[in-house]
């Protein structure tokens, strides 16, 4: 069975065209639609944050246009030298059990299983990954393995990085079956932005989808969570490789941030949320950006992204419009819910203690308020509306 032609997942053997490579760009240099002068302003930022790209996404480019939302995603802004947010913004060290395992909520386990990605987003809230390397993905498999064997809450095992489908089909396939032989483990969710940096890496790999059609059974699902922010990321190539991916057995969900000059328009929100419920991807979550260290200029403030979030949904059917607009946040995943002209309205989606879950909160408005920790003025008394770890930093 080669790249060009096999049996794909679905049983239909398939002819195709000889297998697409995409060429790598990781240094600013190299990067020839951009002016000399504009490479050289841009090589600071690149020397603090990393960069990569490939010839496939730096095809969906306008060059003509500088505000090109897609260019925004990956060709770096000297805004990014802003000395604002922080390399952890959701406190991830705190829930790490040991390096690239993290345990937050009961039931999920995360692996951070490589810090390779096939792009660098700008707004990335990992960047730390690619400074430490060595130090946030999984070093030791026998020990990671053995934690989830260990904790029969964790029904959930969520493999992510950096980008799990990066790895070698085969290491991930060993992956997906060590977790299998863990019988409480349920669900093996791969958190990916490939399908949008490089479908031929599904298209061209039938050994990947019939790995999932393997491990992903009747009762036990594989969960595809792809990253689809623009609309225009969605190509015919895309599409194949989702439902490819679909074919072979996966769930599909769509989660994006909330990105300014991206994604902040509710026209171009709502398009992308109907195109992701035309291909079968439900939209997951809308993420507030979080406040990782150099993403002010990625930053839309909380109050204005509800708007936002609420004129999309408007636009699309109920299909479309289930993601829930949340931050991330070291507490648990905020959903913002509500809002008035002087009131606005949280409730714990997820919570990291169980005593949080649910939890129902009402703040005064704060317009240029970015995150969760930016409000300071709860309608009642603390211990009714913020979660004690909250209480005891005010």
């Amino acid at each position: 069975m080669t790249a060009a032609k096999g049996l794909l997942a679905n049983g239909h053997y398939n002819e195709r065209r000889p297998a697409i490579k995409v060429k790598y760009i990781t240094k600013i240099e190299q990067l020839e639609q951009l002016s000399e002068q504009e490479r050289a302003d841009l090589k600071e930022v690149t020397d603090k944050f990393d960069f990569r790209v490939n010839d496939y996404y730096l095809s969906l480019i306008d060059w003509d246009n500088p505000d090109d939302p897609i260019r925004h995603i990956v060709i770096p802004d000297r805004r990014e030298l802003e000395e604002w947010g922080r390399l952890d913004p959701s406190d991830e060290k705190r829930i790490t059990i040991m390096p690239g395992l993290e345990h937050k909520y009961h039931s999920v386990v995360l692996f951070l299983v490589t810090n390779k990605c096939e792009g660098i987003c700008r707004y990335c809230f990992r960047k730390r990954i690619f400074i430490k390397p060595e130090k946030e993905s999984i070093q030791d498999w026998d020990a990671a393995y053995r934690y989830v064997s260990e904790h029969p809450e964790a029904t959930n095992v969520l493999l992510t990085g950096g980008d799990p489908l990066t790895l070698a089909t085969s290491k991930l396939e060993e992956i997906m079956r060590r977790l299998r032989e863990i019988d409480h483990v349920q669900i093996i969710r791969l958190g990916t932005r490939m399908t949008s940096y490089n479908p031929y890496r599904i298209i061209d790999d039938p050994a990947l989808l019939e790995a999932i059609a393997k491990y992903s059974t009747d009762k036990k699902k594989i969960y595809v969570v792809t990253h689809f922010v623009h609309p225009r990321e969605l190509t015919d190539a895309a599409v194949e490789g989702v439902n490819l991916l679909r074919k072979a057995g996966a769930v599909m969900a769509n989660q994006t941030p909330l990105i300014k000059g991206l994604n902040d328009n509710p026209e171009v929100l709502a398009e992308l949320l109907k195109k992701l419920s035309f291909i079968g991807v439900p939209p997951y979550y809308i993420f507030q950006c979080r406040p990782a260290l150099g993403n002010k200029a990625y930053t839309v403030p909380i109050e204005q992204g509800y708007e936002i979030v609420k004129q999309a949904k408007a636009r699309v059917s109920g299909l479309a419009k289930r993601a829930r607009y949340t931050m991330s946040h070291s507490s648990g995943k905020i959903e913002i819910v509500g809002k008035t002209e002087e009131l606005v309205y949280f409730k714990y989606h997820r919570a990291a203690r169980d005593a949080d879950s649910g939890r129902f909160m009402a703040f005064k408005s704060n317009p240029n308020a970015c995150w969760f920790d930016d409000y300071d003025e709860a309608v009642e008394d603390c211990p009714i509306n913020l979660p004690q770890r909250l209480c005891e930093l005010k």
